[in-house]
């Protein structure tokens, strides 16, 4: 067994050992475990998930310290920390960069897993256990842009809750239920932030672990979709394998070193990112009595407010609010059957035919589209176009077996290119 492997060894690491699996985890996670040699660009952005997840964690401790969870004190507090506390300014620029850079290099790295096809057998688990991180990092997301208590977190926290009130029967009690109360309030902040800080990071580091685990067993992929574990030489190591340490932990630091460049940039020169980062009304304090003139969430769940935004229309008796929900809540839930909608025989787009290949680009420009509609004012011409991208978001998932597997496919090598 992997635990055993080491046992007896002389020294302060065979003590270790004979207690616990330290040499066997690192042989098996880092050492010898034989990732494919021809990795891209593309598989940077694993790691650098990794990295900013690291940042969250240590900048939302030091920050917690200054913090006042209470409507009285929130918005105070966060002004003491950019003021008055040691580095405070640079602990929530981190922290406020961290979470859009997050979600850049998740964004990144699911359009790599779509492009390559590794949601593809014997790679499900691995999809799903990562589309389950993403939808808490979602809710992470929501939860912790409530703590500043400016206008922007109050209204838009104001508004994403009252989405729940277009559910059937229970979606008031629902409503009252999230907020804990008849209205976004103290009792909302502090409860968002016992969940942003506690519960939903011990959910994550969880949901990273069995992520990283279920990769590991299966193997990683590649971009030629060829699984490396088929051909091994006489003592079982993967002709087209090489260690994942030192090859790879090399090569990352050179992507860490390249995206630290550009995180420090943002965050030195441009923290609020235009006011896409850190919006205007946030610096004001949250005013129930007084509404901001455009009210949109952060630029990560505009793609989703768009699609929201999108459905206009009355449907079965139930009203346009009601089926925006349903819309906005199918696009994330549709990603996660991707794995049983791909039916071509081969899994990486360098072998796929032209159908699959202009539909990914269809879907990637419709997301972006979506993305910049939902962050500005709706007109009826957005409107269209948002409707429009909807349609096409969703075709490019259902129409997927259809599309795969009637068209023509190169052959795919027998050992990786490189």
């Amino acid at each position: 067994m992997a635990g055993s492997r080491n046992k007896g060894n002389p020294g302060l690491m065979g003590w270790i050992d004979d207690r616990f699996p330290a040499t066997a985890l690192w042989d098996d996670h880092l050492a010898k475990y034989y990732a494919p040699k021809n990795f891209n660009f593309w598989y940077f952005f694993g790691s650098l998930a990794l990295l900013v997840l690291v940042n969250q964690i240590l900048t939302g401790i030091w920050l917690t310290m200054s913090y006042n969870p209470s409507a009285e004190g929130a918005f105070a507090s966060v002004e003491y920390i950019m003021r008055d506390v040691e580095y405070g300014w640079l602990l929530r620029y981190l922290h406020s960069t961290g979470a859009s850079a997050f979600f850049v290099v998740i964004y990144l790295h699911m359009f790599r897993g779509m492009m390559y096809g590794s949601y593809r057998k014997p790679r499900e688990l691995v999809w799903l256990f990562g589309m389950t991180i993403y939808l808490a990092l979602m809710a992470e997301a929501f939860m912790g842009y409530l703590l500043p208590w400016g206008q922007m977190s109050y209204w838009g926290a104001q508004v994403i809750v009252s989405l729940f009130g277009a559910i059937p029967v229970v979606g008031a009690d629902l409503q009252q239920w999230i907020r804990g109360d008849f209205l976004i309030s103290g009792i909302t902040l502090n409860r968002f932030f016992a969940l942003h800080v506690i519960a939903l990071p011990i959910v994550i580091l969880a949901l990273v672990v069995l992520h990283i685990i279920a990769l590991h067993e299966v193997g990683s992929n590649n971009p030629d979709g060829v699984e490396i574990k088929e051909k091994k030489d006489e003592n079982g190591v993967p002709l087209d394998g090489i260690p994942f340490h030192p090859y790879y932990t090399v090569k990352d630091i050179v992507g860490v070193v390249v995206f630290l460049f550009v995180f420090c940039t943002v965050v030195f020169f441009f923290p609020e990112g235009g006011g896409y980062f850190l919006e205007k009304p946030n610096f004001e304090p949250a005013n129930p009595l007084k509404t901001p003139e455009h009210i949109a969430p952060v630029w990560y769940f505009t793609p989703f407010y768009a699609i929201l935004r999108a459905i206009t229309f009355p449907l079965f008796g139930l009203d346009a609010k009601f089926w925006g929900v349903v819309a906005m809540g199918a696009a994330i839930a549709i990603l996660f059957v991707l794995p049983w909608l791909d039916r071509s025989p081969v899994k990486s787009i360098r072998y796929k035919g032209w159908l699959s290949k202009i539909w990914l680009l269809v879907f990637a420009i419709c997301f972006v589209i979506l993305g910049v509609l939902g962050a500005i004012p709706a007109t009826p011409e957005r409107t269209l176009l948002a409707q429009i991208c909807t349609a096409l978001y969703f075709a490019f998932f259902i129409l997927m077996p259809w599309y795969t597997r009637m068209e023509s496919t190169k052959p795919v090598p027998e050992r990786v290119t490189g």
